[in-house]
């Protein structure tokens, strides 16, 4: 299943590429910096597109629209290296326009690409239980495998945490950073699981035939959007849970653990 998401996410990538590309050359022309310092601007290149792919992550995590596209890449049970190839198959729809910025500061669209490919690198390769906790310099400054186990568990204190490709920093910053505890391992997959998941249609589409039958009530256009947009397990009449009343809840549960 890993392998059939990553191969549906490289084709709809490969056929969109080009656009893309086509797109940040256009915005490019508005370069705001065209004489660089060589180590500035890989320096420069590399901290604010990482910084742009945690604001891309924490929007997929906090509307339900974006989500039900992100979704694919956490409903595996299972965790191990095979799981960082487990894409986010319509994100090639949408991702490019994160980096328009950097065109318009005046980074080479081929660069912009080439460091999100060596990011995303460094980020597939953190899928791993084999690791357990690296030098607390490491881990303070750097998303380390332990991170990102917490990032795809389900357990409620770690839900929506540790957004980050290759800098933890960001997540410090930002307040969305929880380090793998001892008392809570890791379990993998989604608060809810999908009744067919491997199903090949259904593992791609199951949220946004989900988001369709919510759609479906009979509910005032403002709640219908919220069912759009809001955070995923928002519900009107509280029916269901976002993860950050589930975080709430664990809270109070353990005492503010």
């Amino acid at each position: 299943m890993n392998v059939y998401l990553n191969l549906l996410n490289a084709g709809i990538d490969l056929l969109l590429r080009a656009g893309a590309l086509a797109i940040l050359i256009y915005f490019s022309q508005y370069a705001q910096i065209k004489n660089w310092n060589l180590i500035a601007y890989w320096g420069l290149l590399f901290l604010l597109e990482d910084f742009l792919f945690w604001v891309e992550h924490y929007v997929d995590h906090s509307s339900r629209f974006f989500w039900a596209v992100h979704v694919t890449h956490h409903s595996s049970e299972e965790y191990n290296l095979s799981t960082g190839f487990r894409s986010s198959v319509f994100m090639p729809f949408y991702r490019f326009m994160y980096f328009i910025p950097l065109a318009i500061i005046g980074f080479d669209p081929i660069d912009i690409i080439f460091m999100y490919a060596l990011t995303q690198t460094y980020g597939i390769l953190v899928h791993t239980q084999a690791i357990k906790k690296l030098p607390r310099w490491v881990e303070y400054i750097f998303v380390t495998p332990s991170h990102h186990r917490v990032h795809h568990a389900s357990n409620a204190p770690y839900l929506d945490k540790n957004m980050g490709m290759v800098l933890i920093i960001w997540d410090r910053i930002f307040d969305t950073f929880v380090g793998e505890m001892e008392e809570e391992p890791p379990h993998y997959g989604l608060t809810t699981p999908i009744d067919k998941p491997h199903h090949p249609v259904k593992i791609v589409l199951h949220e946004w035939q989900n988001i369709a039958q919510d759609l479906k009530k009979k509910v005032p256009f403002k709640t219908k959007l919220g069912y759009m947009f809001q955070p995923p397990g928002w519900s009107h009449d509280g029916s269901r849970k976002t993860s950050r009343q589930l975080r709430k809840e664990w809270k109070e549960k353990n005492g503010n653990a």
